[in-house]
């Protein structure tokens, strides 16, 4: 198969089936040639101004998906941007990325002068009269498009993903999954999320049907993927605790579904069953990998032997995929368990500030490689395991303290579904907090205190209606922790 830019991933969908539907939205759709008309118009709008670095303002709207395609098309670069984030962070994100040109929809247009006010010369696109027809030629190595993900520094950090990583990603991925014409596929992540580029060209590779999922089907998701016939699904783990407060997990509920996908945050063995119970004809996957790494870099496939492999009832990450090559290294040695790095043609080029690729790479026997920060250990058989973050590890009145191993002590206690810890400074030392979700006013100081050492119990612990989430949809740790330094600095916990 020849080498194929992101957006020729689209074409080769549309070559497959011409008149099946490409997008849903709620009650509009598109077929492929109708979506491919449209996004020809913009593109034509967008190489007319000579566009280069198009930020695509728009959320779950035409103008979203329409305009990635659109971008791709004109031969420039795709920035995804949220008109729900703060201005002033958008206008950073823009700035790095170099945006020239904006697509924007309704959601946009607030955001849209504060952009124009900080950017001067930001020229807004509008769709040409006609497709444009004979397309712009970029090349294989070139940006295809740029996110954003979390700095340390407080700065979010652009990382570039060209079309040769996603080439490399789509081939594999597309014959893993094996979907097809009649095959309907979820749309639950914002573009600004690399999971979404999954979301998209998986399904339109492969000529399958895109439905545009908002957060409030979670609400009713049995009834919501059963009128839309979906057949694979994907979204964050945390999403199974919203579904089963609502009593969508019971057995047999869900029963549409080919393929059940997780990634983006820890998997709980305990949520996976439950999910593999309501889906009982589908396949559950638990997928890892860093947006660096392009979307996904491993993969487990629940099985009866899942169990018995769950470190703290997480479910494994997988193997690494085969064209990827991997090493896990503890203080500069191969091992077992350690940091893992990876590379091969998934692996980013670099951030768009050079800066930010300080240790984040490492170097050795003339190959280059992308540490994740995440620590795993190597199972018989290849199967990976994740420890939690190299950065999740902290110490406490000197003794080092796995976050991860103490969530999954405080949810094995009775009345805890879901639990949360976060280090915090109080006072000039580190303590610890977590924060729960179950059973209000449950004591869990008292058992915490008879399964775990005295430094290993939290200083504060709080339930909570729900958990703060990003605007990928992961738990928001650093909310928690400053409600936490808060809490503590308010005088409603005394130190021990």
């Amino acid at each position: 198969m020849p080498r194929r830019l992101l957006h020729e991933w689209f074409i080769a969908g549309l070559a497959t089936a011409p008149d099946r539907v490409a997008l849903r939205i709620g009650r509009q759709e598109w077929t492929y040639t109708e979506l491919d008309q449209v996004a020809r118009r913009w593109a034509g709008g967008l190489v007319a101004c000579g566009a280069r670095s198009v930020g695509i303002l728009a959320v779950r709207s035409i103008e979203s998906y329409a305009g990635l395609l659109a971008t791709l098309y004109a031969g420039a670069t795709a920035v995804p941007l949220s008109p729900g984030f703060p201005a002033a962070r958008t206008c950073r994100m823009a700035a790095q990325a170099g945006v020239d040109t904006l697509i924007v929809d309704r959601s946009g247009a607030a955001a849209l002068a504060h952009l124009t006010a900080a950017l001067p010369g930001l020229t807004v696109a509008a769709q040409a009269a006609t497709p444009l027809d004979a397309l712009p030629r970029a090349g294989y190595d070139d940006v295809a498009y740029v996110l954003f993900t979390s700095g340390s520094t407080g700065r979010p950090k652009g990382a570039a993903i060209t079309h040769a990583n996603m080439d490399s990603f789509l081939r594999y991925n597309l014959d893993r999954y094996d979907l097809g014409p009649g095959d309907v596929c979820s749309q639950t992540f914002d573009q600004t999320f690399d999971l979404a580029m999954f979301d998209l060209f998986v399904a339109w590779g492969a000529g399958a049907t895109v439905v545009s999922t908002p957060p409030q089907v979670f609400t009713a998701l049995p009834e919501f993927l059963a009128a839309e016939r979906v057949t694979f699904w994907f979204s964050v783990p945390s999403a199974i605790a919203l579904v089963r407060r609502r009593g969508g997990l019971t057995p047999g509920s869900m029963p549409t579904l080919r393929w059940s996908l997780f990634c983006g945050e820890a998997l709980r063995m305990t949520d996976a069953e439950d999910w593999q119970r309501a889906a009982a004809g589908s396949v559950v996957e638990n997928l890892y990998g860093p947006t660096e790494l392009t979307i996904a870099c491993s993969a487990h496939r629940l099985s009866e032997d899942s169990a018995d492999l769950a470190v703290h009832g997480v479910v494994p990450i997988g193997a690494p995929y085969p064209h990827l090559g991997y090493r896990i290294v503890e203080d500069g040695v191969d091992g077992t368990e350690g940091e893992l790095c990876v590379t091969g043609q998934q692996m980013f080029p670099g951030y768009l500030d050079p800066a930010d690729d300080e240790g984040r790479f490492h170097d050795g026997d003339s190959v280059r490689w992308y540490r994740t920060g995440d620590r795993v250990r190597e199972c018989a058989g290849g199967e990976l395991v994740y420890l939690g973050r190299v950065d999740r590890q902290v110490k406490v009145r000197g003794y080092r303290v796995e976050l991860d191993e103490l969530e999954w002590h405080v949810g094995q206690l009775p009345g805890v579904e879901r639990a949360v810890a976060v280090a915090f400074e109080a006072s000039g030392r580190t303590e610890l907090a977590v924060f729960y979700v179950g059973t209000p006013g449950v004591d869990i100081r008292r058992p915490m205190s008879s399964i775990l050492p005295g430094y290993m119990v939290p200083l504060l612990c709080r339930d909570i209606d729900a958990f703060p989430h990003t605007a990928n949809g992961k738990i928001d740790r650093g909310v928690l922790a400053a409600r936490a330094r808060d809490l503590v600095a308010g005088g409603q916990v005394t130190h021990a």
